[in-house]
């Protein structure tokens, strides 16, 4: 049975909408700058949507809205399965918790909200917004939350559960105790996002959302929907390694290359293009470029699109999906957004690349050693 993308709703740093967040990307731009939300930190490069971080429930809601405006569906979607997390959830209503408790509030205040802020509420938020009675999924996997909430969405439809289901991440990470945990290991960026680069010096965190209708090609065609493109199969393995350190030969994140490559009937001969998970972290950044250039040795194009959104955390491999569907569709390669000087021999994607896609995988490393990559193709009538 195959599966396809008919709907894709994005919320992000780079632009108002899906049109206008791919148009700034393809046209190099980066939402990264160096702020100071908190007063109590020290500005750092970040990539927020507005003046101040963004609230993951109104995150949560516009990308759900845009994604049934795009797909072109009308409500209620009471069939529709559901497959929405978040890496972070609700840090910062929990941050905000303990500074009441701190202050010596009555707890009574905070123990209705508190449980509207549990990690399955984006979940039941989508659900209720789009008056589903399906199966209803919260899946975390780290930084890998993204491309598993595709994955999960993927084998409801293809187990017959439902015909249709609404999968993606969002992400509100900008909270004072997010970035002291990160800077506590070192991994933040001090003025910018330089995926691969040699000079690269970290992550620059970012926030957004990304969703999207998955359908069986049966009821795309019926209902004569625009087609993204298909989804062919996924890996997911974990190296039970290190807390936030991967595994260096990088076993487990090959294993689970090789594990999409054989569910989607690939060989790596066969993919166009790479988006990287690229956080210019140096440990990760020497990490996916071994594993390119061990399963990929005949070369192929690649790009990180962190250098232009920030790292989205959980919802970084829904965001990295949505810009492989628009380059399927537009046939033009997203470019590597920061990257001046590569220090590793790939193919990377400079400036946008027109090509003629047709088969392109999505990948995600995340802490814990949660690896996680989807194949997407040019769904053929």
């Amino acid at each position: 049975m195959d599966v396809v993308v008919t709907g894709i709703g994005l919320v992000s740093s780079l632009g108002e909408s899906l049109e206008a967040s791919w148009q700034n990307l393809l046209a190099g731009q980066s939402s990264v700058r160096v702020q100071q939300p908190f007063i109590e930190q020290k500005p750092r490069p970040l990539a927020l949507i507005a003046q101040q971080p963004a609230e993951l429930e109104n995150l949560t809601r516009l990308a759900i809205a845009s994604v049934i405006k795009d797909a072109g569906l009308e409500l209620p979607l009471p069939d529709c399965g559901v497959v929405v997390s978040s890496s972070r959830s609700h840090q910062a209503a929990w941050e905000n918790f303990a500074r009441h408790m701190h202050a010596k509030k009555s707890q009574s205040d905070i123990a209705q909200p508190w449980l509207a802020t549990l990690p399955h509420a984006p979940a039941i938020a989508a659900a209720r917004q789009i008056g589903a009675k399906n199966s209803v999924l919260a899946p975390m996997a780290a930084c890998a939350t993204g491309i598993w909430t595709l994955a999960q969405a993927y084998e409801l439809i293809q187990t017959g559960q439902c015909q249709r289901a609404i999968a993606g991440a969002v992400e509100a990470p900008i909270t004072p105790l997010t970035l002291a945990g990160f800077q506590q290991m070192g991994a933040l960026a001090r003025t910018g996002a330089y995926p691969f680069d040699r000079d690269r010096e970290g992550l620059a965190l970012g926030e957004g959302a990304a969703m999207f209708v998955l359908e069986t090609a049966k009821q795309a065609n019926e209902r004569q929907a625009k087609i993204y493109g298909q989804i062919l199969g996924f890996g997911l393995t974990c190296d039970a390694y290190h807390a936030n350190t991967p595994e260096p030969q990088s076993r487990s994140a090959i294993a689970a290359v090789k594990q999409c490559l054989e569910r989607s009937k690939l060989s790596p001969t066969d993919i166009d293009y790479i988006h990287a998970h690229g956080t210019a972290t140096k440990l990760n950044d020497q990490n996916e470029a071994n594993l390119l250039q061990i399963l990929f040795p005949h070369g192929v194009a690649v790009s990180s699109t962190k250098g232009a959104t920030g790292h989205t955390l959980g919802a970084s491999g829904a965001l990295g999906t949505a810009f492989c569907l628009m380059a399927l569709r537009d046939r033009l390669l997203p470019p590597c957004v920061g990257l001046q000087t590569p220090e590793f021999n790939l193919d990377f994607v400079t400036t946008a690349r027109r090509s003629d896609i047709r088969t392109v995988l999505c990948f995600s490393f995340g802490f814990g050693g949660q690896n996680a990559v989807v194949a997407l193709k040019k769904f053929d009538e």
